[in-house]
């Protein structure tokens, strides 16, 4: 029998949840859940900038906060899934939108190839240390030592999602380019089309702000493994 889900497990599931199952990605490929990391020593400076950026200029519901034993996490809750993609295409939107170029080089995201779907609230491997979801105003004290020395009690846990929502399809869109001169548009699409290596130009295309995110998100779906 399996064991009744917890306060903690339905706020989970309610925000970041693909389907059913209570997995982080469906069956599709797709996910509700965007996360970025900073590894430790994290700089929680240009995160609370992030952290509180996208919910004054973008409208967001503030993002969740977690330790996961070697960095501090931003969680988001989209309210609707995407694919793989897309969603690391809102990734690099992120970073180029609010921090500089030397933080968004090192801040990882997920979801990433290879990577394991996260999950706080676990036990590390051989560790006495635990992941969990923490506080923004605690958040700068993990900075340093981003874990738990004890595990994190469900109620605790339930009661830091219970505040949080999820991120509306319409509210995606600010984080879209803004409209530029035709010179402007065309000087960045013979920019990329400049690019003779195939790869190379996908990527260019993905990471160029000046690009229009839906073709940006095209050059990620190109890039990701058949």
């Amino acid at each position: 029998m399996n064991a009744p889900m917890t306060r903690r497990d339905a706020e989970f599931t309610r925000l970041f949840s693909a389907d059913a199952t209570g997995a982080l990605i469906d069956p599709h490929g797709r996910t509700r859940a965007l996360v970025l990391d900073w590894p430790a020593p994290a700089d929680w400076a240009a995160m609370g900038t992030l952290w509180r950026g996208v919910q004054d200029t973008l409208g967001w519901p503030a993002p969740a906060i977690a330790v996961s034993g070697d960095a501090l996490q931003l969680w988001f809750s989209l309210a609707e899934p995407v694919d793989a993609a897309t969603a690391q295409a809102l990734l690099a939107a992120l970073r180029e939108r609010f921090l500089p170029a030397s933080q968004a080089a090192r801040v990882g995201g997920w979801p990433r190839d290879g990577q394991a779907a996260p999950r706080p609230g676990a036990v590390l491997p051989g560790e006495d240390r635990w992941s969990a979801f923490v506080a923004p105003d605690l958040a700068p004290l993990f900075a340093q030592t981003p874990w738990l020395d004890v595990p994190p009690g469900d109620d605790g846990q339930a009661t830091l999602l219970a505040g949080l929502g999820s991120v509306s399809a319409d509210r995606l869109t600010p984080l879209q380019p803004t409209a530029q001169p035709a010179a402007t548009a065309v000087t960045a699409v013979t920019a990329v089309t400049a690019a003779t290596d195939p790869r190379a130009f996908l990527l260019q295309v993905m990471n160029d702000p000046a690009v229009p995110l839906a073709l940006r998100i095209d050059a990620a779906k190109a890039l990701l493994p058949r």
